[in-house]
């Protein structure tokens, strides 16, 4: 008998790709997506329409004697949940409900979870690069790294309590690629792009494919740990901005926060205050990790990773001069 599947957040861009991902892989007899809203149409796996705090996900699972879950429905903006508030509760409450399902469906070996690497944090005192087993210098004090965060710990305490499952926690740098849409990449769609004055951040990002292969790597192997995940080398800010063929206005910090609400406000990207930490001071992983673990090396550079972004731009005619 094959394996089942079930992968939670399947109606947004990542959930619904993996999703499909794992319905064409034949080790798989069934795929059950889950999530509040439906996916497009044409995603060939089962979907169960539900919110993942509702008790009816653990049902699901036992009755379908699911082995391996995926949790994809971590949201990244408020205005996907709602509204912050939402977002949280979405965010913790429901992973917190998520792990219960899961703590009770015996037939359970493999729980992967998508997190980011926002869960270190951005600072002046940071190192060089992060590896797993640093804790952050300055921790996320709100929004979604926060969140991602609590989630982790939860996740954690789950690991503990259910030994035979293997937990895997991605940390991924920012997606990057042609598929998808993004705070970050509604922040380099700008059409002049704000940066923190004094300041050029080292950037790293994850392309679309690549994050898809690393996750079905570590649901394949049932791969145990917490692993970094992120293009090789770094980007900084100024060459991004040059790459998008486009003008950066260098300002002050406390103008840019100022600017964020507006933009938030406007729905055109995210500039919270994690991410113009992150944009003021950036971020790089050592991801030796994931390649030692299960020999997972991603295709895309950072580099790579972000010109196929602004590639898509320039196809859209959405790239300025």
């Amino acid at each position: 008998m094959g394996r089942v599947a079930l992968v939670t957040g399947v109606s947004r861009y990542l959930g619904g790709r993996l999703a499909a991902v794992l319905a064409a892989d034949p080790a798989f007899d069934r795929v059950i997506g889950v999530d509040s809203v439906p996916p497009p149409s044409g995603l060939p796996i089962e979907f169960v329409r539900a919110d993942i705090r509702n008790p009816v996900i653990g049902r699901v699972m036992d009755e379908a004697g699911v082995d391996t879950c995926v949790h994809m429905g971590v949201i990244a903006t408020p205005r996907q949940a709602g509204g912050r508030s939402a977002m949280k509760d979405i965010n913790v409450i429901g992973t917190m409900q998520l792990l219960a399902a899961c703590q009770r469906v015996p037939s359970l070996t493999s729980f992967v979870v998508k997190s980011s690497s926002s869960v270190y944090g951005a600072g002046p005192k940071d190192p060089a690069m992060f590896t797993e087993e640093m804790e952050p210098k300055h921790p996320p004090r709100s929004g979604w790294a926060k969140d991602c965060l609590e989630v982790e710990g939860y996740v954690r305490g789950f690991s503990r309590r259910r030994q035979d499952v293997a937990v895997s926690i991605l940390r991924f740098a920012n997606f990057m690629g042609p598929g998808l849409r993004t705070g970050t990449t509604g922040y380099f769609s700008l059409p002049v792009i704000p940066t923190v004055l004094g300041f050029d951040a080292r950037l790293q990002f994850v392309h679309e494919d690549d994050g898809m292969r690393a996750i079905k790597s570590c649901v394949d192997v049932r791969a145990d740990g917490i692993f970094n995940v992120a293009g090789p080398g770094a980007v900084t800010l100024s060459q991004a901005v040059r790459w998008m063929h486009k003008q950066f206005v260098p300002m002050p910090s406390f103008m840019l926060s100022t600017l964020g609400r507006t933009v938030a406000a406007a729905r055109y990207a995210d500039l919270s205050s994690e991410q113009i930490r992150y944009l003021t001071y950036g971020r790089v992983l050592d991801t030796s990790a994931i390649e030692r673990a299960i020999g997972f090396v991603p295709e895309y550079s950072s580099a790579d990773a972000f010109m196929a972004f602004a590639r898509r731009e320039e196809n859209d005619g959405s790239f300025e001069g």
